[in-house]
């Protein structure tokens, strides 16, 4: 029988990517991601949005490189959904909580141009070796 635990989301970081190292030196990532529905209210007629977070964790050579990962960015994580258990310190409470295990990310910014490259195109434009 197949199974499948695959999750895929595109939203914005909340906050910088967070980088720490397990006591054997493994590198761990922690970010979370902002996803927005929209709708439009049938009753008020007003467009409407909900937005979910949710917990990311990266490890190893892509745990290390989710460490360039700023606030804002606009991404394409994909990986599997597993959920934990723990208890809050002081308290006799079980906490269950999800957390998106990124195996892929895919940054989706636009490239933003430069002050040099608007330069070189400008310069490029004005040549007086045309022939037209």
């Amino acid at each position: 029988m197949f199974c499948k635990n695959r999750i895929t989301l595109i939203g914005h970081l909340g906050k910088d990517a967070e980088t720490r190292f397990t006591t054997k030196g493994t590198a761990y990532s922690r970010f979370s991601i902002a996803t927005n529905v929209n709708w439009k209210d049938k009753e008020s007629g007003e467009y409407r949005t909900r937005t979910e977070w949710h917990a990311c964790v990266v490890w190893t050579k892509l745990g290390a490189w989710a460490a360039s990962l700023k606030k804002g960015a606009f991404v394409e994580v994909e990986g599997e959904l597993r959920y934990r258990e723990f208890q809050p310190k002081g308290t006799d409470l079980k906490v269950r909580s999800a957390e998106i295990h990124v195996t892929s990310i895919l940054t989706l910014d636009r490239a933003e141009k430069s002050e040099t490259d608007e330069t070189v195109t400008g310069e490029s434009s004005n040549d007086d070796d045309t022939p037209f």
